[in-house]
């Protein structure tokens, strides 16, 4: 993405040279500016701008607060951040709370209306016909995209392609309906599919598939319960209070008819095989084989040390190739353990782990002695891939902390070791809150996330920048959409035919030929939380399917671990060993002075900013704000 962070430059510099060719001294010409005639009659030009609008993208989900936090899978350690005030449901239209760049409703509409000036110019172009086709296909992807994030967050907006200049009287353009917009963004998708066809694409970059996931994405949302205005005013007494039900969701049509459609959206993602990856077993992988599939999509080709062909499961990605200033590459210095100078940042939640099933399929529970006894033994191989917990292995710990851990182990508990006295004496783990090596910059939660760290034992998360890419669109993704389509069309067979393809890529049984209904929507549910975790799909799927009160909303929780000496035993260094050690793990709560979680119905939406609405007052608020 280098050509993006260029780009400004270039033109300056062709600004310049521009003006170097004018024999006319007393040119009036501005220096920093390319006249928008020689923009749109120049190939290279016309790319330069709609390659700038890529840049709404952001670094994807890779910003040290991410959603992750404002969702049961994650905390974010460091308080007075803002994320809180929407766990905790304190935003207001004044003050939103904690919102990503990528979602930002005046960032959004910037990226909009350069997509407009692309599409205005493109569709009559002054050059080659196939390179401003593909442009045009692109520019019409990206205005359905930045659509799509703000029809997500904030419900109907105004669907608006008028390009305004500083002539026009009116800026006031009211809200479109929940229908409208889904048409609007579908209608530019069918337009970029047709205009992308079979054309290669630049990582990176629009191409069809990448379409056509967007699509399946929009349509998946439309048609479930959230938007639907019978089951939305069921299940919410202030959804069916409020007086402008259209911005919100369907008020007339059929639900079935949409998750028809739904389901037809992904399976011509789901045709385009090309992004599958180990996804034609017959059987369950091995358990080592299961972590390390999964630890190589999620990397998505990024590492050197993990096989880079899964990199294809990513159908559109944010990628990261400057090592100096790309914000993205920071992802382990962000999230790492403490024991490693890192920051802690989006720690794990017991919830999100107690989630992941036993190897066998069970779900896990705390009340069973034998899980209880050994909670990271024997679960699902996508638990080693996705979090580190105590006794994990992980990478060498710097010059600084190796003596301390000779067996580079995480380490969150407290445990008993024997001291140059031969006493027990209590030792706190080296990635705690009560590490010798930092002890304010730990994990709250007991846990740090590994999905997306580089593992590459050469690279110090502090100090170096990685190259794992944000999956803006997974094949994955697509197939989950399609399982969810078919279950809510009672299609059980097929849902499971495909389900069963993720689980045992992933090391993971068959799901039951007897489950069905109510269990089979749970267990599809629970495995679309595990496989998609940390990539800002948790956010507005739990509200989507109206259960956010009894998910999202419900209190952190965390891990407490202590290891007690076994009779006889004598160490002096410590290190994760059952034979040394008994090992008890207590689950409570987050002090509620950190954070504390509850549920709103008004977090179905995210508010218009005052500011937004005094701008336009043609814009009606959302409910309960």
């Amino acid at each position: 993405m280098k050509k993006i962070k260029n780009i400004s430059l270039i033109l300056l510099v062709l600004s310049a040279s521009l003006q170097a060719c004018n024999d006319d001294f007393v040119s009036t010409k501005p220096l920093s500016e390319v006249p928008q005639e020689i923009v749109w009659s120049d190939a290279g030009l016309s790319e330069a701008f709609v390659t700038e609008i890529y840049n709404g993208f952001g670094v994807g989900g890779f910003y040290e607060q991410e959603m992750a936090s404002m969702t049961d899978e994650a905390l974010f350690t460091h308080p007075n951040r803002g994320i809180n005030t929407v766990t905790e449901s304190r935003s207001n239209p004044a003050d939103q709370g904690y919102i990503m760049d990528t979602y930002e409703y005046g960032r959004m509409y910037t990226r909009i209306r350069a997509t407009n000036i692309a599409i205005s110019n493109l569709s009559a172009p002054k050059f080659d016909k196939a390179k401003a086709d593909k442009l045009l296909g692109e520019a019409y992807f990206l205005r359905g995209y930045y659509y799509q994030q703000l029809l997500r967050f904030y419900g109907g907006i105004p669907i608006d392609n008028k390009i305004y200049t500083l002539n026009d009287k009116d800026y006031m353009v009211p809200r479109n309906s929940y229908e409208e917009c889904v048409n609007a963004i579908v209608k530019d998708l069918d337009s970029a599919a047709l205009l992308l066809k079979g054309i290669s694409s630049a990582k990176g970059r629009a191409n069809e598939t990448a379409v056509l996931a967007l699509k399946s994405r929009v349509l998946l949302y439309a048609a479930s319960d959230l938007h639907d205005e019978g089951k939305a005013k069921a299940k919410s007494t202030l959804l069916a209070g409020y007086k402008n039900p259209a911005y919100l969701m369907y008020t007339s049509g059929n639900q079935v008819e949409r998750w028809t459609k739904a389901k037809a959206a992904a399976k011509a993602v789901l045709d385009h095989t090309e992004f599958a990856y180990k996804l034609d077993l017959t059987q369950p992988a091995s358990p080592s084989d299961g972590t390390a599939n999964y630890m190589a999509v999620s990397l998505g080709g990024g590492s050197k040390t993990v096989d880079f062909t899964a990199g294809k499961d990513i159908i559109l990605g944010r990628f990261f190739i400057d090592e100096k200033d790309e914000r993205g590459g920071w992802v382990g210095r962000d999230n790492g353990p403490n024991g490693y100078h890192n920051w802690a940042g989006n720690t794990p939640i017991q919830l999100l782990v107690d989630d992941y099933e036993t190897s066998d399929g069970q779900k896990f529970s705390w009340s069973d002695p034998t899980m209880a006894a050994s909670p990271y033994q024997n679960r699902d191989p996508r638990l080693k891939a996705t979090i580190l917990y105590d006794g994990a292995d992980w990478k060498p710990r710097t010059a600084d902390v190796a003596e301390r851990d000779k067996a580079n182990q995480i380490q969150t508990g407290q445990y008993e070791i024997m001291n140059a006295k031969g006493q027990k004496v209590i030792q706190f783990g080296l990635d705690t809150r009560k590490s010798p090596i930092e002890d304010w910059n730990g994990s709250r939660t007991g846990y740090y996330i590994r999905k997306f760290t580089d593992p590459d034992p050469t690279m110090e998360d502090q100090n170096t920048r990685q190259r794992i890419p944000w999956p803006m669109f997974r094949y994955t993704e697509a197939i989950l959409n399609y399982v969810e389509a078919c279950l809510e069309l009672g299609e059980e067979n097929e849902a499971k035919i495909w389900l069963n393809k993720i689980r045992f890529r992933a090391g993971m049984p068959a799901i039951p030929t007897a489950e069905t209904g109510a269990a089979l929507k749970a267990r599809y549910r629970n495995e679309r939380r595990i496989e998609l975790a940390y990539e800002e799909h948790r956010f507005f799927d739990v509200r989507r399917w109206m259960i956010a009160a009894e998910t999202i909303g419900r209190k952190a929780n965390i891990i407490n671990i202590t290891g007690t000496l076994k009779a006889g035993k004598n160490v002096t260094l410590y290190q994760y060993n059952p034979d040394n050690y008994t090992y008890t793990y207590t689950v409570s709560n987050i002090d509620p002075g950190i954070e504390n979680r509850n549920w709103d119905d008004k977090m179905y939406y995210t508010s218009l900013h005052r500011d937004e609405v005094n701008r336009n007052t043609k814009l009606i608020q959302n409910p309960g704000y």
